[in-house]
């Protein structure tokens, strides 16, 4: 199964150029899942302190202009998270769309930071708290959001559920990356499943800058298969999701709790 994530820029008009690229680089290698950042589809909102809540649904309004959109990267399920509103309760979902299909919504971001440049708990509400791995027809996906990701409990409990792939969109800064893939790595030995991560990069309007550095590890030994750059934004490998059935029968998944 060919698998990409990406690195994707948080601004309007290198985003537009980068999701033309993203499209073809897609489409030439035939690609199966994509896996995008955090809340793409506008301007990072979390980066002030102060909660706008124009720019709140203008973001919702793009993030539902971008997704009707999706099937640009058809026949690709794409994965990702969204600000939705819901009875006035804001909140980041996570979500996997499917060709012919459509959405199946996650569950909304539990762990929230609350610090410069990422006033995520301020800015919207922690959901319910259930993470439960969803079934595709890829392979039954569960979602770590970003922040979610150092919470491995959870990457136990959706081995244990049997997913495949462990997906963890993210909007995370320099110079963390490498704090970022070993939590990535250890998440995968834990579930016994493929930890993908699609990240943001470039600069914010408030002058902070993004990693990038999305990456694809292998579920058994959490083997880093690939990681991409500024030069190298869009990574696919071909992966075999029998490798997470396997891993889960091997030390440590099968210890009892």
């Amino acid at each position: 199964m060919k698998i990409t994530v990406c690195e994707l820029p948080n601004g309007t008009t290198a985003f537009e150029i980068a999701w033309s690229q993203l499209v073809e680089h897609v489409n030439q290698h035939n690609s199966e899942v994509v896996l995008l950042p955090e809340m793409p589809f506008s301007p990072w909102l979390a980066q002030t302190r102060e909660v706008n809540t124009h720019l709140w649904e203008e973001s919702v309004e793009n993030h539902n202009k971008w997704i009707a959109r999706l099937n640009e990267l058809a026949p690709a399920i794409v994965i990702s998270t969204r600000p939705i509103t819901t009875g006035g309760i804001r909140n980041n979902f996570g979500y996997i769309w499917e060709p012919g299909i459509g959405m199946q919504n996650g569950h909304a971001k539990y762990y929230l930071p609350d610090e410069p440049g990422f006033w995520e708990a301020t800015w919207y509400q922690r959901g319910d708290g259930k993470f439960s791995g969803i079934k595709t027809s890829k392979g039954k996906f569960g979602f770590l959001i970003c922040t979610e990701l150092w919470f491995n409990y959870h990457a136990r409990e959706y081995g244990k559920q049997g997913i495949h792939f462990l997906v963890c969109p993210r909007a995370t800064p320099n110079p963390t990356a490498n704090k970022w893939i070993a939590g990535g790595r250890t998440a995968a030995v834990v579930s016994g499943a493929f930890c993908l991560s699609s990240n943001l990069s470039g600069m914010t309007p408030a002058g902070g800058d993004f990693a990038g550095v999305g990456w694809i590890i292998g579920p058994a030994e959490g083997k880093v298969l690939g990681l991409t750059s500024a030069k190298q934004p869009f990574l696919t490998i071909d992966v075999d999701r029998d490798e997470a059935d396997q891993a889960k029968k091997t030390y440590p998944r099968y210890v009892l709790d």
